[in-house]
């Protein structure tokens, strides 16, 4: 059996087999970032061994194409986390940089961690499409927010009395009483400057909402049963949906938590038992479930006592949100994995009920 880790960039991708007895190099190729250069991968690998695994640096963009064409030709795909690899090449006895090192590293990065360890990569067209249009209406809100701090300091700048409240700039109503002053003001260039940013904040407004509307009827569509966990709004779903792209992947929650970042690390010495928050992992993921575990603190009353009985256990404020954090990916991956299957099971294993809404969290 071999593992075959692949370096990908924008112009070439760079394959290296490892076997995975040893970790040495059997084989290495590279080739364009084109469907003919990915159909000579496909053969290369297929003529090393029967028996292989791809393991692709997860750099999205950069390797999409790839891994969905090797999937889609039912090649077993993993995915490594960059951070992952580059602690594989800070072990490595190979100096220097290159490609072809960068891809052995990501062969040997998978090895270390165990194939089956890793996220699966999986064809979730629908996922995809939910993803790219957050990704778009965040970059929306961020140009908007950068638009926003401007015109705050051009306004400042004009009338140093005019008091703007928090979150004002969003809204249709301020908007239009700013222009109105700007436009009664002489039109100075710090004037005409304030009116397109006041255009350009009104126009990314309007199609921020209109692709919050989208992306909550994708949602809707696509797992319905996220949107009924309290606390968890269309945003969060999406996120969630987005990052995890397909629930089918992880074989088990304590998978899913462990790319999260949600699962904790061990960190005991002699008579100090406890554990650390984990750095590592998917960092949007993990603030989808940040997010949702402080909504659940202040909405749900099972997770409010879950909270106030760690914190009498001794857990700080932050160490029982993480707790409550890994309670909520077991939760966010029984209900996406039903929801994929097409039928909704028992939520909390727990529980007597063979039935439980998907509010109800999962509590051990």
């Amino acid at each position: 059996m071999i593992v075959i880790g692949a370096d990908t960039h924008k112009s070439t991708h760079t394959c290296g087999a490892a076997e995975a007895a040893t970790g040495q190099l059997r084989s290495e190729l590279t080739a364009p970032a084109r469907k003919p250069g990915f159909a000579r991968f496909l053969a290369w690998g297929r003529e090393l061994d029967e028996e292989r695994i791809w393991a692709i640096e997860d750099c999205r963009h950069v390797s999409g194409s790839f891994e969905r064409f090797l999937v889609a030709h039912g090649e077993r795909v993993v995915r490594v986390a960059p951070k992952l690899m580059g602690q594989s090449r800070k072990g490595s006895r190979e100096r220097g940089k290159s490609d072809s090192i960068d891809a052995l590293a990501v062969a040997r990065a998978a090895l270390k961690e165990g194939p089956e360890t890793l996220p699966a990569a999986h064809l979730d067209e629908r996922a995809l499409e939910i993803k790219l249009l957050l990704d778009h209406h965040d970059d929306l809100v961020s140009d908007r927010s950068d638009d926003q701090r401007r015109l705050r300091w051009h306004l400042h700048d004009l009338w140093p009395e005019l008091e703007i409240p928090s979150g004002a700039l969003d809204r249709a109503k301020w908007l239009d009483r700013i222009a109105g002053h700007l436009r009664r003001a002489e039109r100075s260039a710090r004037v005409r400057v304030s009116l397109e940013l006041v255009a350009q904040i009104r126009a990314r407004t309007k199609r921020v909402r209109g692709l919050e509307r989208e992306i909550e009827a994708l949602v809707e569509d696509y797992c319905p049963k996220l949107l009924a966990i309290r606390g968890c709004g269309a945003l969060t779903a999406a996120k969630l949906i987005a990052e995890v792209a397909g629930a089918d992947r992880f074989s088990s929650d304590a998978k899913l938590a462990r790319i999260a970042g949600v699962a904790p690390i061990p960190a005991s010495s002699g008579r100090r038992d406890r554990h650390r928050l984990d750095k590592g992992g998917n960092r949007q993921l993990n603030c989808a479930l940040h997010r949702l575990a402080v909504n659940q603190g202040r909405l749900e009353p099972r997770a409010t006592a879950y909270l106030a009985r760690k914190r009498a256990e001794g857990k700080s404020k932050m160490e029982s949100l993480r707790c409550l954090k890994r309670q909520l990916a077991r939760l966010v991956w029984r209900t996406m994995r039903a929801a994929q299957q097409g039928r909704m099971t028992s939520i909390s294993p727990n529980l007597q009920e063979t039935e439980r809404p998907a509010q109800a969290l999962v509590l051990t």
